[in-house]
């Protein structure tokens, strides 16, 4: 059972934007790993462990919760409706083509993460960086700015460019994700089929579609210098740090500048939580979704 479209379905499946609304909301509950990856990426000479004191003392369990509302929650809302939406009907068009399960995972989640970048991801993800990487304000004596304050004062200055500054690299990031993710997923249970001897049209245990989904989602974090360079063009902490930082930073210069000042291992600050997360994002997203489409469907 993959995200493709339900048997003798005809037409678009609409509820999937509302399936896919509310698992990208289950997936925030991982915030406290989406933080310390982003505080790792922004913070690139920190270990764990420093990272971990440096969001702590920003604000104690809180910390961990920066940006959750209400960008993470707006963004994985939005997100997710398009990436569910988009990635099953692109599965399911390329299944019905004939393409393998693993090549139709991958062209779905490339397409959603396209699709969700473009059309929802810019602006969120650029203020929930600012949320977690403007610490710098609070620790120069200064009274931090409010959220909407903060997405004001850009807007202001920066115009809808600014808001949804680092979107190329959303958009990478995004399609290599998502692509990743449901291709190695579907690949992954395959694979158990395969070696449970299950016909493709046989349904995997839920402990089956949980540990393909695992792997999927560790696999996908092979991006992860994607994900640094997206960080830096969002953040805010480093706006005026370093010299040799480029004025304008595209995909190109921010990744030749972070390899200048942290070689390979700064291009993967971050990478440890990132799986933790991609894990629990791909189980929500692929093995979760699938049993709460399939109920939807029967009702």
């Amino acid at each position: 059972m993959g995200v493709s479209s339900a048997p003798g379905q005809k037409g678009v499946n609409w509820s999937n934007i509302a399936v896919g609304a509310i698992m990208n909301m289950v997936t925030t509950l991982g915030q406290p790993l989406e933080v310390l990856k982003t505080q790792m990426a922004a913070n690139r000479s920190q270990t764990m462990w420093q990272a971990c004191r440096s969001v702590w003392a920003r604000g104690g369990v809180a910390g961990f919760y920066q940006g959750l509302i209400p960008w993470a929650w707006i963004e994985a809302s939005t997100k997710g409706a398009v990436l569910l939406f988009t990635a099953a009907e692109v599965e399911g068009a390329s299944l019905g083509a004939g393409i393998n399960p693993g090549l139709a995972g991958l062209l779905g989640g490339m397409t959603g993460g396209i699709a969700q970048a473009y059309a929802t991801m810019g602006f969120t993800t650029c203020m929930k960086t600012v949320e977690i990487t403007r610490a710098k304000t609070a620790a120069s004596g200064a009274k931090p700015q409010s959220t909407w304050a903060v997405f004001a004062d850009i807007y202001r200055r920066e115009g809808l460019a600014g808001i949804n500054k680092g979107v190329n690299a959303v958009a990478v990031r995004q399609c290599t994700n998502w692509g990743s993710r449901m291709g190695f997923a579907r690949l992954a249970e395959d694979v158990i089929r395969k070696v449970r001897g299950k016909g493709e049209t046989e349904k995997l245990g839920a402990m089956d579609k949980i540990l393909a989904s695992s792997v999927g989602g560790a696999l996908a974090t092979w991006n992860q210098p994607i994900e640094v360079v997206r960080v830096e063009m969002q953040s805010m902490a480093k706006a005026t740090e370093n010299s040799k930082r480029p004025a304008k930073l595209t995909i190109p210069n921010t990744l030749k500048f972070i390899y200048q000042e942290n070689g390979i291992k700064g291009l993967y600050r971050g990478v440890t939580p990132r799986i933790g997360l991609g894990i629990w994002q791909t189980i929500c997203m692929v093995s979760f979704a699938d049993y709460v489409r399939a109920w939807v469907a029967k009702k």
